[in-house]
């Protein structure tokens, strides 16, 4: 085989870990309920924080739309630039979740691609990038601008597999919230389930996670007993 041939074949082969960044590798997603609260009061639309929390992780639209009832179309485009605004004035507080470079790490250290698979907008994506500070280690990146609707459509996780170059058996996904089990389920990704995200276990389980860990940090301790390390055998199969 020619060395491009080689090339080829390892581009199409090497595995890779898609991960989603909210509330998996970036203690977020409660900034982003504050948000969200904080907008809904200014719109005049009286939502309690557990409802806006059970959405935290799915299209921002379809969260937006599922939340504020009959609000017009002017009201729910004024949420979500509301909630861009409060996200970024807290933005201060944003820390990376316990272990997260190390799981980065250890995914690049096994020879995965490490790729964000996350739809969220750009600037906040840029945010999140920053807390996470792990550029070096990054082989592919998604976002809002890359499709019209977010998890629990598969579209994202398809996307970030065209960009690492990878099918869907040679790919496991990690995240934290049912709508990115329910969205690898239907990419036919496999997906592990991190609890830093305030989604309970049971849940992560039923949505269609194979594992599940406290946070990143258990994770990268276990790794070679979860799923990422079985696309080791995947690749030499």
């Amino acid at each position: 085989m020619s060395r491009n041939g080689e090339a080829d074949r390892e581009a199409v082969l090497s595995p890779a870990v898609l991960f989603d960044v909210d509330g998996t590798l970036v203690d977020s997603n409660y900034l982003h309920v504050h948000a969200w609260q904080r907008a809904f009061a200014e719109v005049g639309i009286d939502v309690e924080a557990w409802r806006i929390h059970r959405c935290i992780g799915m299209d921002g639209s379809r969260l937006v739309k599922s939340l504020s009832g009959n609000a017009s179309e002017d009201q729910r485009k004024r949420l979500k630039d509301l909630h861009s605004r409060y996200y970024k004035e807290a933005a201060p507080l944003l820390r990376p979740l316990p272990g997260a470079r190390t799981l980065l790490q250890r995914v690049a250290d096994l020879g995965f691609k490490v790729v964000l698979a996350t739809s969220a907008p750009e600037d906040e994506l840029s945010l999140l990038r920053e807390v996470l500070d792990s550029e070096d280690l990054i082989a592919a990146v998604t976002s809002d601008e890359d499709v019209d609707t977010a998890k629990p459509k598969p579209d994202i996780i398809e996307v970030a597999l065209r960009r690492a170059e990878v099918s869907a058996e040679h790919a496991v996904f990690v995240g934290d919230a049912v709508w990115d089990a329910e969205a690898c389920v239907r990419a036919g990704v496999t997906s592990i389930g991190l609890l830093s995200g305030g989604v309970s276990r049971d849940e992560l389980k039923t949505a269609g996670a194979a594992a599940i860990f406290e946070n990143a940090g258990e994770l990268a301790e276990h790794l070679a007993a979860t799923p990422i390390a079985h696309l080791v055998t995947k690749l030499t199969s």
